[in-house]
């Protein structure tokens, strides 16, 4: 099976020995970030820094000029990321023998909705979540389709994988998160997701839907929630109890329309902007109504869209088998494993785990991350991936 890890240009630039060490693991690829959200990450082994900030959402590239006159734009990268930290991290990682392929991250920007307000989602509650994106805005849905051509087709990429191609939720480590303190479950946190902004309005519209009557179901189906009732239903079956039966699938086929076609219009523009044999997969989940850096996709329309998917198996790897039962030929179906410890990956088992994945469907790896794990992690993963 092929692997990949995923890495960030600051893991390399400025470490001559990281491209080596990436490619002594046994991984045939890299999945090098192109365009990625505000994050602090450790570095573990560089000679000059432990500790990167990435203060915002950007691009670790110089910007094209496409972007020239337009409102929504991505925003270049500080001193975590100058220049084109992406490109001189892409040819030395390319001159130890792998093959890059871009990570993009696409529909989640904390600066996007600080200083754009009215692009964010907007719950039943008027909260908008400066994270997200609201999917179904025009302008928004040009600037995320435009961003994926441009970032994902960078100098010497073989293919991409896009991240958060879809609707995100409440589900956000933000800053000193507080929000664990009531049990949502799976409905609750559906609830919480669905969008109120003048477009999403607008969209329950076209469905039959008076936007204020659904908020208000919304925000009455939420309130035994507050008081510390868990649905005890799990999945659709608890969103059903929660908010009928109608409501709830009449706003699901609204957001699965609208992720759907935007993941179409996206994978397009990038593929109108690549060369040929240029690979595309999404990071997804099976089940169409989550949310969140893996967003929920029908297995079927992706595999017919994409040539694959990125699938998170931290959780098990039984999320992989509506993927593999589309039976797609040369459809890409990658596990995704952290193996990282201190982020409850678990390196050691990685060829057991790969094993298992494999019986399940898998034709691929992909190793989260590389810069942010141990010398004993990155040790156990050398000794994985000797086994598969």
């Amino acid at each position: 099976m092929k692997a990949s890890a995923f890495v960030y240009p600051w893991d390399v630039n400025g470490d001559p020995e990281a491209p080596a060490r990436i490619a002594g693991l046994g991984v045939e690829q890299v999945t090098l970030a192109a365009a990625y959200h505000s994050t602090r990450a450790l570095t573990p082994r560089h000679p000059r820094h432990r500790i990167v900030t990435a203060e915002h959402a950007a691009v670790l590239y110089p910007l094209g000029d496409r972007w020239d006159g337009r409102e929504l734009r991505p925003y270049a990268a500080g001193g975590w990321a100058p220049g084109d930290a992406f490109g001189e991290a892409a040819a030395a990682l390319t001159e130890a023998g792998l093959e890059v392929h871009t990570w993009v991250v696409l529909a989640h920007n904390s600066r996007l909705g600080a200083e754009h307000p009215d692009t964010s989602v907007v719950n039943a509650y008027g909260d908008r979540y400066p994270w997200a994106p609201c999917i179904a805005q025009p302008a928004t849905r040009a600037y995320l389709t435009d961003l994926a051509a441009e970032a994902a087709v960078r100098p010497g990429a073989r293919g991409t994988e896009l991240e958060s191609l879809g609707w995100y939720g409440l589900q956000h480590l933000h800053a000193h998160d507080k929000t664990g303190g009531v049990g949502l479950g799976d409905a609750g946190q559906y609830l919480m997701a669905l969008c109120f902004c003048p477009a999403c309005r607008e969209g329950y519209g076209r469905y039959g839907l008076d936007a204020d009557e659904l908020a208000a179901a919304v925000r009455t189906a939420l309130e035994p929630v507050w008081q510390g009732v868990t649905p005890s239903d799990g999945g659709w079956t608890g969103v059903e109890k929660l908010l009928g039966e109608t409501l709830a699938n009449t706003t699901r086929a609204y957001r699965d329309e609208t992720a759907r076609t935007l993941q179409e219009e996206a994978v397009a523009a990038v593929r109108a902007a690549a060369p040929d044999g240029f690979q595309v997969l999404l990071h997804a989940d099976p089940v169409s109504y989550h949310v969140g850096a893996n967003p929920g996709v029908d297995p079927a329309h992706i595999l017919s869209v994409a040539d694959g998917v990125v699938v998170p198996c931290a959780g098990g790897t039984g999320i992989l088998t509506p993927f593999a039962r589309q039976g797609k030929e040369g459809a890409v179906i990658a596990a995704n494993f952290t193996v990282v410890s201190g982020m409850g990956g678990s390196p050691g088992t990685l060829a057991a785990d790969a094993a298992g994945a494999r019986r399940l469907g898998a034709t691929e790896l992909r190793l989260y991350h590389a810069g942010l794990a141990s010398d004993g992690d990155l040790e156990a993963v050398r000794c994985g991936l000797e086994g598969r």
